[in-house]
């Protein structure tokens, strides 16, 4: 088995999603669900549920090279998100609070 290079992703619809037990990672493209639960169960020691996955197609950006020349294109990488459901009880602190040491 090989451990894939996943990592959670930080925004605020993950955050939202983590409310429900569902965790949000970016993984290779060339992944499969059974890798990506293996490697979750494995990085964070959890009991995973279901996962769903989708691929972000990359994005045309236009952009110029200066005055009277020709605009160039180029696209951004596609990338692949996984849900990661969860089994009750379990939970990823993704999102946790710093902890602050009290000064007296």
């Amino acid at each position: 088995m090989t451990n894939l290079a996943i990592y959670p992703r930080a925004t605020e619809k993950a955050y939202a999603q983590s409310q429900n037990n569902v965790y949000v990672f970016n993984v290779p493209l060339d992944s499969n669900k059974k890798e990506i639960a293996a490697s979750v169960e494995a990085q964070f020691e959890v009991k995973v549920t279901n996962v769903k996955t989708l691929v972000q197609t990359g994005k045309s950006i236009r952009f110029n090279r200066g005055k009277n020349k020709f605009p160039g294109t180029t696209t951004r990488k596609d990338n692949k998100k996984a849900y990661v459901t969860l089994a009750t009880g379990d939970s990823i602190k993704v999102f946790a609070e710093p902890e602050t040491e009290e000064k007296k």
